[in-house]
């Protein structure tokens, strides 16, 4: 494989950071050999824009980068030689949006509260404290994870029967909800998948390159990024079973958990030990 023209798409929560933990220790090795090698590491994750602006800079990415789900893609300046098509320029940025803000998601789940009353309860109702327990965060970052912009994440507290109804009935009124790790997201017509094509699209305009993209993530809502990718790869989690994707080549999964599982993956497919 030509590693010049590889662009890797990573989850962030349970992939490349540690599911309890929110370690990427044990990937920092694979980090290194990545950025020796100009293979860009483009997080592709639920997280808020304020979220991954702190975490790419503990982490050392100086790339682009996916939030919200798919909900919206930065690209930082000189990335391209050329300003991405259908971009503006935001807090530092080019960023290219692909559905509207979370007002209006908020307004949906207000429509279907009554029919759900106790079943739920989503970040913009929960106090820090409740962020912090539902996530595992410190309370520095949990507010960082409460300053979405786009979608709005919904913790379940009913049966999965329930569920179910909850998902059709939001689904129904033009939301796409999307269930991830610990929470169900909902928003626009937005996936990771699509924020991958629209970016492998431009980077390959831009390039002149038949770039090779490859996808890690362990839960539902990086079911559309893998399947998008060139190469899939679902990285092995301690609370739920590989995510069942629509591709029958170039998929793998890892036997180790994380960010284990993530260098263990990407050690394999690219030979960075030699």
């Amino acid at each position: 494989m030509d590693q010049s023209s590889i662009v890797i798409f990573s989850d962030m929560d349970g992939t490349l950071l540690d599911h309890h933990t929110y370690s990427f220790a044990a990937a920092q090795p694979t980090l290194d050999a990545l950025f020796a090698r100009s293979i860009p590491v483009i997080p592709n994750t639920s997280k808020t824009f304020v979220e991954m602006v702190e975490l790419r800079n503990k982490i050392g990415l100086q790339g682009p980068f996916v939030i919200e789900n798919g909900a919206a893609l930065f690209i930082p300046h000189g990335f391209f030689k050329q300003k991405p098509a259908g971009t503006i320029w935001q807090d530092g940025f080019w960023c290219k949006s692909f559905i509207s803000s979370k007002g209006y998601w908020l307004k949906l789940l207000e429509i279907v509260k009554a029919d759900f009353a106790g079943e739920f309860t989503h970040f913009s109702e929960m106090s820090l404290n409740d962020l912090m327990a539902a996530t595992g965060l410190s309370e520095a970052n949990a507010r960082l994870a409460a300053k979405r912009q786009f979608g709005e994440p919904v913790m379940w507290l009913g049966s999965d029967e329930r569920k179910a109804a909850f998902i059709q009935a939001v689904r129904e009124r033009g939301a796409t909800p999307l269930e991830g790790g610990r929470f169900i997201h909902i928003s626009g017509d937005c996936t990771k998948g699509k924020a991958l094509n629209w970016f492998m699209e431009e980077y390959r305009r831009q390039t002149a390159m038949t770039a090779t993209s490859i996808a890690l993530g362990d839960g539902k809502n990086d079911i559309a990024m893998m399947e998008a990718a060139d190469i899939a790869v679902r990285i092995a989690s301690p609370s739920h079973p590989p995510p069942q994707i629509n591709k029958k080549d170039n998929v793998y999964t890892s036997t180790l958990q994380g960010p284990e599982g993530w260098t263990e993956m990407l050690t394999q497919l690219l030979s960075l030990k030699d």
